[in-house]
């Protein structure tokens, strides 16, 4: 089954192998395939292979909404193994590779509703950790760090190359993510708008207000405007890694989207970031205690991402290598 539409070239044409036993039907936008002699999981893989998705781009039409006609993906031209059982040998390696992604992305899922488990009960001293019984208090989040802006950096001196500017679209997914970046020409530029591995940011406008990103890079990067870095006053009495923590907390999230929500655009300040009140640890031992507990936690994670990651791209090379013909199975 095919989308008809899409608003990309890219999107249209999409395809998958229906293997359902019940009875189904599709939407008017849809466009069916019946195989005849072929797999159809085989065809299901091979059809969002990318020398076939160039084709189907070729044959987009429309500006808004880009469609793509039955006669047109009539005329792709496929290459395809001789017999249904080689079809059907490569579509279960192909399978095998999906299956395989698939468990690690419900462990990830598994392990991240853990950890958000665990962040509740000792981010807020619901659950204390062995050894400790001292007192916590609630503190504005300014008696303990201060938010340093970012550089007015001038975007039309942006380069291709140089250091890394991180701007308020690198901050995702609680990490800073450089893969879009741009880069400006080294100089001496105050210590204040420097990040290095560990800083603690958070985007202060735009669509991405409020997400905070831990720099998790060993080569440092420059500040930019409307990004904040989370700096501790006092690091014999806070934790910054605890405080990276804390401010990835559910409760720092609902309280951070009351103070953007004050406001006419998606914007915040400053002050109004440390004006949030949150329960602290008065004892340092157990703010770090509970920052390493988290840590591992994160590690783990971060961990299995990166196994599912490397799968992705063995799957993405056995495509290229079994939907050509390069490599033929025994």
């Amino acid at each position: 089954m095919f989308t008809g539409s899409g608003e990309t070239a890219e999107e249209i044409g999409k395809c998958v192998a229906f293997l359902g036993s019940e009875e189904a039907f599709a939407g008017g936008d849809i466009i069916i395939l019946s195989p005849n002699g072929y797999d159809s999981t085989f065809l299901g893989f091979l059809l969002n292979s990318d020398k076939i998705v160039k084709q189907k781009c070729k044959m987009a039409q429309g500006d808004a909404v880009v469609h793509i006609y039955a006669n047109n993906l009539g005329k792709v031209m496929v290459a395809s193994p001789p017999t249904k059982a080689e079809q059907t040998a490569i579509a279960t390696a192909l399978s095998d590779a999906d299956e395989l992604i698939s468990s690690l992305e419900e462990l990830i899922t598994k392990k991240k509703n853990i950890k958000q488990g665990t962040m509740q009960q000792l981010l807020t001293g619901k659950k204390r950790l062995p050894g400790f019984g001292g007192g916590w208090e609630v503190k504005k989040l300014g008696t303990m760090i201060k938010l340093q802006g970012g550089y007015a950096f001038k975007s039309d001196s942006f380069q291709n190359e140089g250091v890394p500017i991180v701007r308020i679209s690198n901050i995702d997914n609680s990490y800073v993510d450089l893969n879009d970046v741009v880069y400006y020409k080294e100089f001496l530029i105050p210590n204040e708008f420097v990040v290095n591995k560990g800083d603690v940011l958070i985007a202060m406008s735009g669509a991405t207000t409020g997400k905070i990103g831990i720099y998790n890079f060993n080569f440092y990067s420059y500040q930019n405007q409307r990004v904040g870095k989370f700096v501790v006053y006092n690091s014999k009495k806070n934790d910054l890694n605890f405080i990276s923590h804390l401010v990835r907390s559910e409760r720092f999230k609902n309280n951070l989207q009351k103070q953007i929500a004050q406001g006419a655009q998606p914007n915040i300040s400053g002050k109004q970031i440390e004006s949030i009140e949150l329960d602290i640890p008065v004892n340092i031992a157990e703010q770090t205690a509970i920052a390493n507990i988290l840590s591992d936690m994160d590690a783990e994670i971060g961990s299995l991402e990166q196994k599912r990651d490397k799968y992705k791209m063995i799957k993405q090379g056995m495509m290229q290598e079994l939907l050509t013909g390069k490599t033929r199975l025994v």
